[in-house]
């Protein structure tokens, strides 16, 4: 059996898991293949591919090309960038594996506090033999927005609570009896927009919610407001996002995720003085690359042995 590890960036997958016990040949690819060609020319023989997460997409016309594979396994729970229905058409076995929600909660607060502190400015100076360069702003007594009350945003929401921030939510579905469960007010999302000083994203990436957040909803923020994306890029307009920064319309945009990834290195957000710019790293710790890992040997095994577990469908 020949096993494909996609995107191991870090190039830390194979000492996280038991990988020998498979008795397979295993090959890492640890630099992003954006080429459709390309990926169908390295990856021609491999039975197994194991996809970090959605850094590559596999739509249906690279998984009609890829006539090798028969199981393409998916780290986390969902994959947006891998048309389930047609692996299923093609005969190709999709599994997942287990993941952890905390990481991504407690990246949302460094953003948020890197944000409200002014922290990348303020660490280039002391590095530059400066010293303190701006005023950074407090937390406590300030409204915190979340857009969707999830089980992410349900965590950052008892984070903000303990910095003695009030907490309000919207999301198309949130009741005002979940909401109060949770300690939080739930409001339209006319006000969310007008009255939160830090709005975060916490909502699934669908055509619902795709670029949810535009220039009407950017233009409703204070000046003075941060807004975060731990969740995924295309929620935010991005075209409207960069204007509103350029026009100073929000006080910063604190991103982990992006519309194209890895961000190109001539994209306009680099450049933008009033942002926090982090590579989407927010689930991206050892105890949930453990789990990741550990549960794709998993899944293999299983799909050798000939009862596969952690199945994928479309349904």
């Amino acid at each position: 059996m020949k096993i494909a590890i996609l995107d191991d960036y870090q190039n830390v997958a194979l000492g996280l898991a038991d990988w020998d016990s498979l008795g397979a040949e295993i090959e890492v690819f640890t630099e992003y293949l954006g080429d459709q060609d390309e990926l169908v020319r390295r990856l021609a023989g491999f039975e197994v591919v194991v996809a970090m997460r959605e850094r590559t997409r596999f739509p249906a016309e690279l998984l009609a090309r890829l006539t090798d594979l028969k199981l393409l396994v998916s780290t986390g729970r969902r994959n947006a960038a891998i048309d389930v229905a047609a692996a299923e058409k093609l005969g190709i076995l999709v599994t997942a594996t287990g993941y952890l929600p905390e990481p991504t909660a407690e990246h949302t607060w460094a953003l948020i506090l890197a944000a409200a502190r002014n922290l990348p400015a303020e660490e280039r100076s002391v590095r530059d033999g400066g010293w303190q360069t701006g005023v950074g702003v407090g937390l406590s007594g300030r409204t915190l927005g979340l857009l969707g009350l999830g089980t992410l945003g349900a965590r950052v929401a008892r984070i903000g609570q303990a910095f003695g921030m009030h907490t309000i939510a919207w999301s198309q579905h949130l009741t005002a009896e979940r909401a109060a469960e949770h300690g939080v007010t739930a409001v339209s999302k006319e006000d969310l927009f007008e009255q939160a000083d830090v709005l975060s994203i916490h909502l699934v990436l669908s055509d619902r919610t795709r670029a949810l957040v535009g220039a009407k909803e950017l233009g409703a923020m204070k000046p003075t407001a941060i807004l975060v994306n731990t969740s995924r890029g295309p929620i935010i307009d991005e075209p409207a996002l960069l204007e509103a920064l350029r026009g100073n319309e929000i006080g910063c945009a604190a991103l982990d995720v992006y519309d194209t990834e890895p961000l190109p290195g001539d994209h306009p957000l680099r450049t933008c003085p009033n942002t926090v710019l982090t590579p989407h790293i927010g689930y991206v710790t050892r105890e949930v690359y453990e789990i990741f890992y550990r549960d794709a040997v998993e899944d293999i095994a299983a799909y050798r042995a000939g009862s596969p577990i952690r199945v994928m469908t479309s349904g």
